[in-house]
């Protein structure tokens, strides 16, 4: 297997490939299509989590969302998974031409089970919202082994015992990363890293800044498209909106900037608060931009313009990976008995 090469992508050379790529949206065939031709132009060498350039890597990413979301998605998860390997993997690295996602739902229903086999492991069982299944050739799984430790295993999916369904996804939006259930049965896998190492390395939270990095993108994006219409029509309503996205623009992307600045600088600090925080403050700013710009905006775009629409219908389906209140409580009990001040300037 070859080594991980990282840090030769960037927004300034995606933007060209992306104004070429001619994506069809909503077609989950053309989604993956395009998620392979940018993994073959090597855009998914991503400066790693922690290494000096975080922001550049959630620039990239914040670039593909705004072009087209269920391709991030699913972008962002083999992306993911390589820096993933690189934290815990000792090792594993995937081949040259390979396509991985990161499927770590654990709904109830689906639970997968990963018993010892004379090679490494088995896994049986469910796994749920399995985005772009259909469309990578392995994944990282998230199970659980026979002394219910919560373990990461690394399965080829092109093996029998390994059945993809198209079950399990009825959203209109986001329907183009086709995130189905697939049922292991005596599927051979890798264990990656030790029972927990997971959830429990820094990197973990890195990677939900970089998820909270692709809605900003994508709010973002539909902040143009007010942008543009106020420089052709302006009234003082319309107006009134963009001043609202600016701000509420401006805010989150303050705190990407400052939480990669962390991440660089301290990559083996408690990185939890900093990733609830940009998380949080993206979805909100997403949550205003999409109101805004479809008061601002009115019904034109939303019916003829499938960029657009295609962001409004999208991103309100990705921001629901959000924990909402949960994640907002969980931070509050980070901070609340800080005895320094919270909210210095």
């Amino acid at each position: 297997m070859q080594r991980l090469t990282a840090g030769i992508a960037s927004v300034s050379t995606l933007d060209p490939f992306l104004r070429e790529l001619r994506i069809e949206r909503g077609s989950d065939a053309d989604t993956a299509r395009a998620l392979h031709a940018l993994i073959d132009a090597g855009f998914d060498r991503l400066p790693l989590p922690g290494q000096g350039a975080t922001l550049e890597r959630w620039r990239v990413l914040a670039a593909l969302a705004s072009c087209d979301l269920p391709l991030v998605k699913l972008f962002e998860g083999h992306t993911d998974a390589l820096a993933i390997m690189a934290e815990i993997g000792e090792g594993y690295v995937p081949a040259s031409g390979q396509a991985w996602g990161v499927w770590a739902a654990e709904p109830p229903t689906a639970r997968l089970i990963a018993k010892a086999a004379p090679a490494d492991i088995a896994l049986h069982g469910t796994k749920a919202w399995c985005s772009g299944a259909a469309s990578v050739t392995h994944a990282l799984v998230t199970a659980w082994n026979e002394r219910d430790e919560p373990v990461l295993a690394a399965v080829d999916l092109h093996q029998p015992g390994v059945h993809i369904t198209r079950e399990g996804w009825m959203a209109v939006g986001m329907s183009a990363s086709a995130s189905v259930d697939v049922h292991f049965h005596h599927a051979k896998a890798t264990l990656i890293g030790a029972p927990r190492a997971y959830l429990e390395r820094a990197g973990f939270w890195h990677g939900g800044g970089g998820i909270a990095a692709c809605w900003f993108g994508a709010a973002a994006a539909i902040g143009e498209f007010v942008k543009r219409d106020a420089a052709r029509r302006a009234d003082p309503h319309k107006l009134a909106h963009l001043g609202a996205i600016d701000t509420a623009l401006s805010g989150a992307a303050s705190l990407l900037r400052e939480a990669a600045d962390r991440i660089d600088r301290e990559p083996h600090a408690d990185p939890m608060p900093d990733a609830f925080r940009v998380r949080l403050a993206a979805e909100r700013a997403a949550v205003d931009v999409i109101a805004r710009a479809g008061r601002a905006l009115g019904a034109g775009p939303l019916c003829r313009d499938r960029h657009f629409a295609s962001l409004m219908a999208d991103l309100p389906v990705f921001i629901r990976q959000s924990h909402a209140e949960r994640d907002e409580a969980a931070l509050a009990e980070r901070i609340v008995n800080e005895e320094c001040g919270t909210w210095n300037l």
